[in-house]
């Protein structure tokens, strides 16, 4: 059986490097910074999203960790599809650190539109996101 593809979206909140400068002011909670709904008018069996994206943050003066979470659908309580930390030391301080990252959403509920949210959060203040930032997915079934 050949795989069909049913759609393709991308959210692109800043195409250039350091061209925003937004803090992330509440330590470990969400902010959303990309969101995303994919059709699926057609699906077959075994759908299959994948996804992917990048934010670029400017770390603060100590050892902290990023936590990137992706969920299905639209607030940070909804099922986490994705989820990974990154920790940094000092060496974020002289150029902002990228972050990328790649998941996948094997046989999700099918509706008619299926959301995709990521959201970003930090343990300590003083953590700014500034760009690039763009998340993107599609959606294949059999």
């Amino acid at each position: 059986m050949l795989t069909q593809f049913l759609d393709a979206r991308s959210s692109q909140n800043a195409a250039l490097f350091n061209s925003i400068s937004i803090p992330i002011p509440v330590i470990n909670t969400p902010q959303l910074f990309a969101q995303i709904g994919l059709q699926t008018a057609g699906a077959g069996a075994n759908p299959r999203v994948s996804l992917k994206g990048t934010i670029t943050v400017q770390l603060p003066l100590a050892l902290f960790q990023v936590r990137i979470t992706i969920v299905r659908g639209t607030v940070a309580t909804d099922p986490i599809v994705y989820s990974a930390n990154f920790t940094y030391g000092l060496s974020g301080l002289l150029t902002p650190e990228v972050i990328v990252f790649s998941a996948n959403d094997y046989n999700p509920p099918i509706a008619s539109q299926i959301t995709y949210t990521a959201f970003i959060s930090t343990n300590l203040l003083g953590t700014v996101r500034v760009g690039p930032e763009s998340f993107d997915g599609f959606i294949v079934s059999d």
